[in-house]
């Protein structure tokens, strides 16, 4: 588990690929890993990984096809910023929200602005992950935590405020730069929960869920009109 809070930026050195997937070489000399070990977790840019060798400054991990497939990390090149995090330890200050490394999706940016001395970031994220993202609740984006402050369909906005700014890689954002975003735990195990034993019956997914369905199982309906 990570909070979202991003310890320092990294550069990735290399990505070789291994076996039809790939191993991702990290500099990370503003990271202190005296305590790491082989098989600790680092999440880089939003995504879990296992620390697989520590050559002295920073540290290599290997990248599934499945991961390469729904996150960023194989459009990464040579050179470019990453967010680092190491998972969190018992007893640590959970200063962000609870985020397990599991990316959901990648989104976008659509706009950025001044606002104040804070940059407003909009983001739109796939359509699949739109029900989960909520004014005022948590969202993961490249691995930060941070608050959605507005919600517009599929898209959302952020603000992001001077050190969050210089510590992460917002500063390399632009619109159209793609993004690994992970919605908040809480919202996707609720729905989860939800479909009660239907959850167990074969091809039922969360999104299954319909008004139609939910009166049935007692839940009020608020869609109408009111006298």
């Amino acid at each position: 588990m990570f909070t979202g809070i991003i310890e320092t930026l990294g550069s990735l050195e290399r990505l070789t690929p291994s076996g039809g997937d790939v191993r991702l070489h990290v500099n990370a000399t503003g990271m202190d890993l005296s305590d790491t070990r082989l098989g600790d977790s680092i999440a880089v840019n939003g995504v879990c990984l296992t620390v697989t060798d520590l050559p002295g400054n920073g540290f290599a991990a290997d990248v599934s096809r499945e991961s390469l497939d729904v996150t960023t990390l194989g459009h990464l090149g040579p050179g470019d910023r990453v967010n680092l995090e190491r998972a969190l330890a018992l007893g640590d200050r959970l200063g962000g929200h609870m985020v397990s490394g599991h990316v959901d999706g990648v989104g976008e940016v659509v706009a950025m602005e001044p606002d104040a001395r804070s940059t407003r970031v909009r983001f739109r994220a796939p359509a699949a992950l739109a029900r989960y993202i909520a004014a005022k609740g948590s969202i993961t984006i490249d691995g930060t935590s941070l608050t959605v402050n507005r919600v517009d369909g599929a898209e959302f906005e952020v603000n992001i405020i001077p050190h969050t700014w210089s510590l992460t890689r917002f500063a390399v954002y632009a619109v159209g730069t793609p993004v690994n975003l992970e919605v908040d735990l809480i919202a996707r195990y609720l729905e989860r929960l939800m479909l009660g034993d239907r959850a167990a019956e074969p091809g039922t997914q969360a999104g299954d869920l319909s008004e139609a369905w939910l009166a049935e199982q007692g839940f009020p309906n608020h869609s109408g009109s009111r006298d």
